[in-house]
């Protein structure tokens, strides 16, 4: 490839990434925060092991009502030994939405159901646990 087909793609690439919508650009920013003060799929930091249990799934469903997005943490709830303490909905500028609290003595499930009147674009969920700090990951409404 020559000098002047490299610089063209180059701009062409450019080009398309500013026209395409947000949604499919989507993905957990790298931040040097990640694996630290927050963990993800890709930057678990110190709890590699811990992924599967504490990452929070997201589902989203339309509704007469709006947008319902679901956040269920595969982990179990023992009591105040460990447990998820809360589930937290935020917009695609990590905007605080609305917030779940579990009651471990009684919650059986870390499962979280949030209704949104509208919403389009991503949605971030963190998992807060007591012992394996907090967990983020996102869906594209």
């Amino acid at each position: 490839m020559d000098r002047r087909q490299f610089i063209r793609m180059g701009v062409v690439g450019a080009g398309a990434s500013l026209l395409l919508p947000r949604s499919v650009l989507a993905e957990i920013p790298d931040c040097p925060m990640a694996g630290g003060v927050y963990h993800t799929r890709k930057a678990p930091g110190r709890w590699e092991k811990k992924v599967d249990s504490h990452l929070p799934q997201i589902e989203v469903e339309s509704s007469a009502e709006g947008v319902v997005v679901h956040v269920i943490t595969d982990h179990k709830m023992s009591g105040t030994r460990h447990y998820i303490v809360k589930h937290v909905l935020l917009d695609a500028d990590f905007h605080f939405i609305d917030e779940h609290l579990f009651d471990p003595e009684n919650d059986k499930k870390a499962e979280s159901v949030f209704t949104l009147p509208t919403y389009e674009g991503v949605l971030y969920a963190l998992s807060v646990c007591n012992l394996h700090d907090t967990w983020l990951d996102f869906v594209t409404v």
